[in-house]
């Protein structure tokens, strides 16, 4: 029998840690937190030391039930929750509702998730740290308390449902400025003239550099005109290698991964997002494959570091095994007693687990253990060059290198270097083509994840633990919305939030306030601030700041509107506002006056999704008014009508509604295009109509089939339908299996759902 009981946050990490535990111990999670502060209320008593009030939420009870049932006869409870702040508190939670004495109750903590450290944090428990404790609870009831104070007055003055937060509030900010810089950049058109070359059967390309010993700066050729002459000036000319440069540099290797690092590389090189990189990476450290995944350190365990020398000396050689190398972190408050994010076995390469892990699961680790062993090879050498080719007063420079030594580029970095031939001054080279190029100048591009999280780092705004959540919660608010290459741009309402507390609440989105309270939280975890009198520094005058600004500011202080002009047709003005269900278009003023003499509402129109106040043209907007729209007929004879729907705009026939995608204007969309849309949904309609397996026919002579569903894969005869359990494959069931399924649904006593208590 066991009899001691151990709690971790995840039933992953639980199974894991199972594992390596003997008979005498029982592994449990709690499922992440187990008490929070209440969801309809603030929970806080600002009045009473800013005391708060945690509840059991109901997703946790049936969890608290199990740890409380378990407890009972354990000679010893551990509580095992990750290292960082959120850990901290999620352990006090439990024990708080345990009933253990915080400042004996045992913790135990540990950077991964193998035997070695799980034994390791066993022979030596400490007690909850406090500190780190106060630090959480601090954030939690900062950010609790901007949001219960904040959101209503956007509710009021913007619309329901809108929310503000502490951290999110400033990511948005960096969004929508990074957004008006792009509306506000002036495009200038530019030409560049490049050539592809040829010596000895090797081709390689060039690009104008300098005329009559001029360099050519990017925007010095600015028409296709004076392109054009360029070209006709070298037509029939023969190049020359005036000029050779050659430079050999030093790549040094990367450092090893931190939470925000990770982030960005995963977003660059995999595409992934930040809150899907955390996901994967949550998964390889619950079962063990890395170690943990929130951190802002570089630094990486003398053991390790000795194995990883003793790995690359046995697979790479004697060249590449020249030490250890030890990096510093330069992240302000970054913890160096922790690690950096590292495979927890060197020697299980990529190579040796692709199959037994999932596919994004795999390039993560894949990634991280190529920049961890990258991190610990020699720089790698590079000789580059510069050749310089002739022609009428004219010079091309053609780029190339080559790798001298690969260094740490044999496990992180795929080299494409461009290799040039071998050549000498005074080599003649041949020209196969001189091609123009016309190109405007771009703006700023718009936040990726990578980049945002970036910002977000060198600002101070959050911490590793925070910078997903944060970017996740602004999209999931509906602040920001992706473009086709998946970079974030705000939203009207995204736009308008921000306007508001810029405005208004200027400390909340201001970056240095922000970043400063980051560092006072640090202060609390180190012991060194007390965490009441910061909450009553920063709510005092928070809270008197709303009461003004309820009283005194107007919800047409707020919504912005602007005029395109007037309607060709009637004379009207054409008007583009925001308004509580987003922003619109109508055509002509509705005045109070013509409100109260019944003056009926003049046309308007939802603006369509992605469609923004500040650049929506009156070519856009004008036939939106005239919705719904015929736009023409099936090749069956049915009606075709375009219509601005709640969801957007989409098409209508007798039979079928498809939405219009992005690439089509509702109030242009040809009879042609309508009817390839058409055509599309009818043929995605028909796919998920068809069945994925046909099992044959039941007794009554109905075929009985699987199809997919919109919640998964389900049987049907015609009459009953019943879902397919997780556990069983879709494809693998047969037809008695499929019959008893359906019996069984039917016999079964439908399900009773308890009635909603009355508020009252």
């Amino acid at each position: 029998m066991p009899h001691t009981l151990v709690i971790v946050e995840s039933p992953t990490k639980a199974k894991t840690i199972t594992k390596f535990l003997g008979k005498d111990f029982k592994v449990l999670s709690s499922f992440g937190h187990i008490r929070d502060l209440p969801a309809s209320k603030t929970g806080v008593d600002v009045k009473n030391h800013f005391a708060p009030t945690y509840v059991v939420p109901d997703k946790a009870k049936d969890h608290v039930k199990e740890l409380k049932a378990a407890a009972k006869g354990m000679t010893d409870i551990i509580l095992a929750t990750d290292e960082d702040r959120e850990g901290e508190a999620i352990a006090w939670h439990i024990a708080e509702t345990l009933g253990l004495d915080p400042e004996t109750a045992k913790r135990i903590t540990f950077h991964e998730i193998t035997k070695t450290a799980i034994e390791h944090a066993l022979s030596a428990p400490r007690t909850i740290d406090m500190n780190l404790v106060n630090a959480q609870q601090t954030r939690r009831i900062l950010d609790r308390l901007v949001g219960y104070e904040l959101s209503p007055f956007l509710w009021a003055k913007v619309r329901r449902g809108l929310s503000a937060g502490r951290v999110q509030s400033v990511a948005l900010r960096l969004v929508v400025e990074r957004e008006r810089e792009r509306l506000a950049f002036k495009i200038d058109e530019y030409w560049t003239i490049d050539g592809e070359f040829i010596k000895d059967g090797i081709a390689f390309p060039g690009a104008l550099f300098s005329i009559d010993g001029k360099k050519v700066d990017k925007l010095d050729i600015k028409t296709g005109d004076e392109a054009a002459k360029i070209v006709a000036t070298l037509s029939g000319q023969k190049f020359e290698v005036t000029k050779i440069e050659t430079k050999e540099v030093s790549k040094n290797p990367p450092t090893p991964f931190t939470t925000s690092s990770l982030q960005i590389e995963a977003n660059g090189r995999l595409g992934f997002g930040a809150k899907q990189t955390m996901v994967l990476a949550q998964k390889l450290y619950e079962t063990g494959r890395i170690t943990y995944m929130r951190t802002d350190s570089v630094n990486l365990a003398n053991a390790f570091l000795d194995e990883t020398q003793a790995y690359i000396s046995s697979e790479f050689g004697k060249d590449y095994a020249v030490g250890a190398k030890k990096y510093a972190t330069k992240a302000k408050g970054a913890q160096e007693a922790h690690e950096a994010i590292r495979p927890t076995v060197v020697t299980a390469t990529p190579e040796e687990l692709k199959g037994t892990l999932e596919s994004g699961m795999w390039k993560l680790y894949d990634l991280i253990w190529r920049r961890t062993v990258g991190s610990q090879l020699p720089p790698a050498k590079v000789e580059r060059t510069a050749v310089d080719l002739d022609a009428a007063k004219h010079s091309f420079r053609a780029n190339g290198s080559m790798v001298k030594f690969d260094g740490f580029m044999k496990v992180y970095h795929a080299s494409q270097e461009k290799i040039l031939p071998a050549l000498a001054v005074g080599n003649a080279v041949d020209v196969t083509s001189v091609v123009p190029t016309q190109h405007f100048t771009e703006p700023t591009a718009r936040y990726s994840d990578a980049t945002l999280v970036k910002a977000m780092e060198e600002f101070g705004i959050g911490r590793p633990s925070t910078y997903a959540p944060t970017i996740a919660t602004i999209e999931a608010r509906q602040y920001v919305e992706r473009d086709d290459n998946k970079k974030l741009f705000p939203t009207d309402t995204g736009m308008i939030v921000n306007d508001v507390l810029v405005e208004h609440f200027p400390n909340v989105v201001d970056f240095t306030f922000t970043a400063t309270m980051e560092n006072t939280l640090d202060e609390i975890a180190e012991g060194t601030v007390e965490w009441v009198p910061t909450l009553e520094a920063f709510y005092g005058p928070f809270h008197s700041l709303i009461e003004e600004k309820v009283v005194g500011v107007s919800r047409e202080d707020i919504m912005k509107e602007r005029i395109l002009g007037n309607d060709p047709k009637t004379g009207k003005s054409v008007i583009v506002r925001s308004g509580r269900f987003g922003p619109f278009a109508q055509l002509g003023e509705w005045t109070a006056e013509d409100k109260k003499a019944k003056v009926p509402k003049p046309k308007s129109a939802s603006l369509p999704k992605g469609a923004n106040i500040d650049t929506v043209t009156m070519e856009e907007i004008l036939p939106l008014f005239e919705m719904p729209r015929v736009v023409g007929k099936t090749e069956a004879g049915e009606e075709i009508v375009a219509h601005l729907g709640r969801f957007g705009p989409y098409l209508k026939t007798e039979t079928l509604t498809a939405s219009i995608p992005a690439d089509y204007h509702p109030g242009t969309i040809s009879e042609t295009d309508a009817r390839f849309v058409l055509a599309n949904k009818e043929a995605l309609k028909a796919k998920q109509m068809a069945p994925m397996a046909d099992l044959g026919a039941g007794p009554d002579g109905n075929p009985v089939v699987v199809r997919n569903g919109r919640f998964g894969p389900y049987l049907t005869d015609g009459t009953t339908n019943v879902s397919v359990p997780k556990k069983l494959d879709p494809m693998e069931i047969t037809l008695d299996v499929a019959l008893a399924m359906l019996e069984k649904k039917r016999t079964s006593p439908p399900r009773v759902f308890p009635k909603k208590k009355s508020k009252t």
